[in-house]
Order: C-alpha cells, then sequence, then structure tokens
C-alpha cells in the first residue's frame, strides 16, 4: 500500500449489475472499492475492463491482455459463475483460466486478489443441484490462488453473504448492500486503513413470509428472469453481446459524499 493503478476484469458482478441501471450506469464493488482505495491514495488510476455474460475463458481471452498493457501493480480477478450455470461445465477448465490470468498478473508484479461465491444455493432452491459444482469450483479457485500468491477474499463461510437483502431480484447479482459488502470484504482482505471485519456482520432477521408469498416469489423469479436466460440460450446469445468494457482506460477515481451514496 498504498496501490496506484488498480486494474478490474471480470463478468457482471465486476461490471456492478445490481447496483445502478443502464440509464445512470452501474457502480458496483469495484467501482466502491476504487473510491476507499482513492481515499488513501487521492493519486489512483483505475480502470475495470470486465464485460456481463463472459465465461472465464473469454475474461482471458479479451480482458488479460490489455490488463497487463495498463501495468497495473493491483488486479482483482472474479469470474466462473457464467460457467457454473451452463450445461457443460468444467470446474478444471475454468480454474485453468482463471491460473492462466493468476499467474501473468504476478508475473508481472501485480497483487492478485480473486473470490470465492457464496452458496447461493442456500437462497435459491432452483440452483440447489449446483452446489456440488459451486463447492468444487471454489476448492479449485483455492488451490490455484495459493500455487501463485493470490490473496483470497472468501465469502463462501459467511451467511450474511447469502442473505436476499444482499442480492437484486435476479439473485445473481449482487444489489447495492450486497456490492457495498464486497467492497468492505476487499478492502478489510488487504487491511486496507479504515476497514474493519463488519462486512461479515449479519442484518435483522427478515419477518416471516407465508407459503403463499414465497410461491409467488418464486414464480416472478422464474418468468422475470429464468425464462428470459433459458431463451437467450436457446438462441445462442448472451447479455454481453455488443457490450464492451465501461472504464478501458485507467483514470483518476471521483471519490463520492455520503450524502451522495
Amino acid at each position: 500500500m498504498p496501490y496506484s493503478r488498480y486494474v478490474a476484469v471480470g463478468d457482471s458482478q465486476t461490471e456492478g449489475l445490481g447496483d445502478g441501471d443502464e440509464i445512470r450506469g452501474y457502480r458496483g464493488w469495484a467501482d466502491r472499492f476504487a473510491e476507499e482505495l482513492a481515499r488513501v491514495n487521492p493519486g489512483l488510476q483505475y480502470a475495470n475492463l470486465a464485460v456481463r455474460g463472459r465465461l472465464a475463458a473469454q475474461i482471458r481471452d479479451e480482458q488479460l491482455a490489455p490488463a497487463l498493457a495498463l501495468r497495473p501493480d493491483l488486479v482483482t480477478v472474479m469470474g466462473g459463475v457464467n460457467d457454473l450455470i451452463r450445461r457443460r461445465f468444467d470446474a478444471a477448465q475454468v480454474a485453468g483460466c482463471l491460473e492462466d490470468m493468476f499467474a501473468a498478473f504476478t508475473v508481472a508484479g501485480a497483487h492478485v486478489v480473486t473470490f470465492t461465491f457464496p452458496d447461493l444455493t442456500r437462497t435459491t432452491r432452483a440452483a440447489r443441484p449446483l452446489r456440488a459444482r459451486l463447492l468444487e469450483l471454489n476448492a479449485r479457485i483455492r488451490a490455484t490462488a495459493d500455487r501463485h500468491g493470490v490473496t483470497i477474499v472468501d465469502t463462501f463461510p459467511h451467511t450474511v453473504t447469502t442473505d436476499p437483502r444482499l442480492w437484486s431480484t435476479d439473485r445473481l447479482h449482487a444489489s447495492p448492500l450486497g456490492h457495498t459488502r464486497m467492497a468492505a470484504a476487499l478492502a478489510h482482505t488487504l487491511d486496507l486503513p479504515g476497514s474493519d471485519p463488519d462486512w461479515t456482520s449479519p442484518l435483522p432477521p427478515l419477518p416471516p413470509r407465508s407459503g403463499l408469498h414465497s410461491a409467488g416469489t418464486e414464480l416472478r423469479w422464474i418468468s422475470s428472469f429464468v425464462g428470459p436466460w433459458i431463451y437467450r440460450r436457446l438462441r445462442g446469445r448472451s447479455s454481453g453481446d455488443g457490450r464492451t468494457a465501461k472504464r478501458p482506460a485507467l483514470a483518476p477515481v471521483t471519490v463520492r459524499r455520503a450524502s451522495q451514496e
């Protein structure tokens, strides 16, 4: 510390979906974390190369070289969930793509940080068949990160990460609160001045909901998100088709005041 050239690579979570909209733009945990870094080092330069819908191989093939060209001293790498929900998921192949990036960035002298994924099968019944995949992917991420001295933000053990209030209505992207907690987790993992472990603290209990209310919520989720996702898959389309990085070049970071949050 302090880092001066931070580059984020990844998919929709790093792009910031769930924290903003198509009109105002998306903020997300990487932007929020960059602001925390900028409070420590006002000269920070930050780029975000993440694009929604990208598989791990696409993140490596499309974002690794441009990220290296920016000569970062800090890189965050998040990817694999889009692979996880595909029919032909291969945990070893995903981990291999992540390892290629870990190796390249560390050899270039950057401090690399990656993430495990929360157990969303606890909050989404339809995702329960994917739990074995999730456990294997997290295990491979930990092992691969260890081989290359990559720092891990380990979200999986903390029950608060599966609180539905930390997730947007599509249950795949973090809510603004979730992105805030994720940025805080990264700051704490890197021992950023002023950070603390409060990101793991549970939220107040939710009021009980009737079975009818829960059933209605599930039906709305299926019709609003699962159905369109299946339709895109059948057409061979992705939510990221035609998209480019929102912040492809290093640039100074504007730190928002509390009143702007």
